[in-house]
C-alpha cells in the first residue's frame, strides 16, 4: 500500500494527553495526525479515570504543574476556545480533604511545597474532620488490612492526627468528554484525528522516527512520533527499540474502582468533597447520582496485577470491589454496601515511583509522554503544553538530556525543569509509590 501524505507529528493515542498535546502541537502550527486503535478519543483508560483534580503529589514539579493545571479546569472553555453553549464537560470544584498520617509525614513537606507555589490550603482539626465528611469515623485503622486479616475494621487508635483542606480541586464526572472537548479545539487548528487503526511499526531512517505502519499495511510518514499510548506505552517504546535506553520504565496495572451509594440523608453528590486517606489507604470523590466513587491507594497487603498483555485482561469486577467499599466504610460507618458491584475496572499505566516521563528518546524525532495513568488526568492542559514546547526545542536543537529544557508556568509565573521527568532520573524516593503520586 503507497504511503499516505506525510505529517509535521504522528501522535499514538487520543486520551486526554494525546489529546491535548496534538492540540497544543496544531496550535504552534504543525500538521499532527492522532492515531488510537479505539473507535473515539477517551475510549481507553482515559474514560476509567477518576478524573480526581488536586494540587498534592510528592514532587515539586508535580505539584506545580498541577495547580497550572487547575487554572485551565476551572476556565475550560476559554481553554479549548468554546462557549458554554458547547457540550463541554463540568468541572466540579469541591476542594480536597487529606488525612494527616506518618506515610504523608503529616502532609508537611506537601504544605511546604504549596507555600512555595503559591496554592492555598488550611489545616483541619481532628474534631472538625466529621464537618467535611459527614459522620465520619475519625479512628485510627493503620495499617489497611484485608477483610480475612484478623483485625480489619478494628480501630489501632483513638484518633487520626487532624486533615489538611486544599480549595482549590475536584473533579470531573466525564472523563471521555474532555478529550473529545479537546479534540474538537485541536481539530479547529487543523490537528486530524484517525480511529480503529493500530500502529504495528515504527519507521526510522538516518537514525531517527520517520514515521509509523498500520495494522493495514498503511505507511504514514512524519518525522516526530510521540507516543502517548497510555497502558500500550511500553509496547510501543520496545517497537521502537527505546526501552532498554531507559532507567525509568512502565508498565500495565489493572484497578478497580467502586461506585456506591451515599448513606441515606448525606447528600454527598452536592457536599462532598474529594477525599484522601492514608490511613486507610483509600480515597473517594463524589460522583453524579449522590453516588460516591472508591479507590485504592495501593497498600501493601494488596497484591499487584501487572497486565502483560493490554489488549487482554480480566474486566469483571472481583473480590477488591467489596474491600474497597469496606476499608472506606471503616471511615463513613453509614456507607451501605450493595448487593451489585458498579463502578469501573480499568488499566494504569504507571512508571517504577508513579511519576510521569515527559521525555524525548534514544531515537532522535520520538518522544515520550507516558506513565500518565492514575494521576496524570488533572495535569493533561499542562502536559500537552510541556510537550509542544519540549519538541519544538529539542527539534530546533536543544540538548535536553545534557540541559533539560525549563518550562514556564504561566499561571505561576514560575519555570520547572523537565529533568524531573525523565526517562533517566533517579527514582523519587519521596513518592507514595502509589496512585497518590
Amino acid at each position: 500500500m503507497p504511503a499516505q501524505p506525510s505529517y509535521d507529528v504522528i501522535i499514538i493515542g487520543a486520551g486526554i494527553i494525546g489529546a491535548c498535546t496534538a492540540y497544543e502541537l496544531a496550535k504552534k502550527g504543525l500538521r499532527t495526525l492522532s492515531i488510537d486503535k479505539l473507535p473515539e478519543a477517551g475510549h481507553g483508560s482515559t474514560s476509567g479515570s477518576c478524573a480526581i483534580i488536586r494540587t498534592y503529589y510528592s514532587a515539586l514539579e508535580s505539584c506545580a504543574i498541577a495547580y497550572e493545571g487547575w487554572h485551565y479546569w476551572k476556565d475550560w472553555a476559554a481553554y479549548v476556545g468554546a462557549d458554554d453553549n458547547h457540550d463541554l464537560i463540568k468541572y466540579h470544584n469541591t476542594g480536597c480533604l487529606v488525612i494527616k498520617t506518618d506515610h504523608n509525614h503529616q502532609l508537611d513537606r506537601v504544605c511546604e511545597m504549596m507555600d512555595r507555589i503559591g496554592c492555598p490550603y488550611e489545616h483541619v482539626a481532628v474534631d472538625d474532620i466529621p464537618k467535611r465528611m459527614p459522620n465520619a469515623d475519625t479512628r485510627q485503622y493503620h495499617p489497611a488490612k484485608r477483610p480475612e486479616e484478623a483485625g480489619f475494621g478494628e480501630a489501632t487508635g483513638p484518633r487520626v492526627n487532624g486533615a489538611v483542606y486544599f480549595p482549590n480541586g475536584g473533579y470531573v464526572s466525564d472523563p471521555k468528554l474532555s478529550a473529545q472537548n479537546v479534540q474538537t479545539a485541536a481539530e479547529a487548528h487543523g490537528a486530524e484525528f484517525l480511529f480503529n487503526r493500530a500502529v504495528v511499526e515504527i519507521l526510522q531512517s538516518a537514525g531517527r522516527a520517520a514515521g509509523v505502519v498500520l495494522d493495514d499495511g498503511t505507511r504514514i510518514e512524519a518525522p516526530v512520533v510521540v507516543n502517548i499510548a497510555g497502558p500500550h506505552s511500553s509496547k510501543i517504546n520496545a517497537m521502537a527499540g527505546v526501552a532498554d535506553g531507559m532507567r525509568i520504565s512502565t508498565r500495565a496495572l489493572r484497578h478497580e474502582v467502586a461506585h456506591v451509594p451515599a448513606p441515606k440523608n448525606v447528600d454527598f453528590e452536592n457536599q462532598g468533597v474529594v477525599y484522601s486517606d492514608s490511613d486507610i489507604q483509600t480515597y473517594c470523590r463524589p460522583e453524579i447520582g449522590n453516588n460516591i466513587l472508591i479507590g485504592s491507594e495501593d497498600p501493601e497487603c494488596d497484591e499487584k496485577e501487572w497486565i502483560d498483555d493490554p489488549d487482554h485482561f480480566d474486566d469483571n469486577f472481583s473480590e477488591q470491589w467489596n474491600v474497597l467499599v469496606m476499608r472506606m466504610a471503616q471511615r463513613m460507618p453509614d456507607l451501605r454496601i450493595p448487593s451489585t458491584a458498579r463502578g469501573v475496572v480499568a488499566l494504569y499505566d504507571v512508571t517504577d515511583d508513579w511519576m510521569p516521563i515527559y521525555d524525548r528518546s534514544d531515537l532522535d524525532g520520538f518522544y515520550m509522554a507516558v506513565g500518565t495513568s492514575g494521576n496524570q488526568y488533572k495535569n493533561a492542559p499542562v502536559a500537552g503544553k510541556m510537550m509542544a514546547a519540549l519538541i519544538e526545542a529539542c527539534e530546533n536543537g536543544h540538548d535536553h538530556d545534557r540541559d533539560p529544557f525549563r518550562f514556564h508556568l504561566e499561571h505561576l509565573d514560575m519555570d520547572i525543569s523537565l529533568g524531573a521527568f525523565s526517562r533517566n532520573r533517579e527514582i523519587n524516593q519521596n513518592s507514595s509509590f502509589s496512585v497518590i503520586g
